[in-house]
């Protein structure tokens, strides 16, 4: 996982297991978002959340692209990798995996865009948001 500068490690619990003794797929994308959410903590500082409102970015997900690979299970101690793909006026274009040691069990990409709940409707990037994306990733 070379390429990716952050990662987040959590625990399947039971709850997100099925019928089958595996994660249920819908929980993949509830793993995306948590790693979405700790990149830009890791980003943006602990209140990054409480700030939102007065940087104006509000990312909302518009678009996510799962590729399953293999099964996760009860107990699995799992890694999210998260890195920006691209970055664009008002969106974020994620690249994602989900990994059990070093076996890849996801890829994801997601879209993210910066949403203004007043007008409903997307919002350029903050210019100071993109600046730290860009140096953290190295783009």
């Amino acid at each position: 996982m070379e390429n990716y500068h952050f990662s987040h490690t959590l625990r399947v619990r039971y709850s997100e297991i099925d019928g089958q003794k595996i994660v249920f797929n819908a929980h993949y994308l509830t793993y995306l978002d948590v790693g979405f959410t700790e990149y830009m903590r890791e980003i943006l500082g602990q209140d990054w959340f409480l700030n939102q409102h007065t940087s104006h970015f509000e990312p909302v997900l518009v678009k996510s692209t799962v590729e399953y690979k293999k099964p996760a299970v009860l107990d699995d101690l799992l890694t999210i990798y998260v890195r920006v793909k691209k970055l664009g006026n008002s969106s974020l274009t994620l690249e994602s995996s989900i990994a059990r040691g070093d076996e890849i069990l996801v890829e994801a990409e997601t879209i993210q865009v910066n949403y203004n709940n007043v007008t409903n409707s997307s919002a350029p990037l903050p210019k100071d948001i993109k600046d730290r994306i860009k140096k953290f990733e190295g783009i």
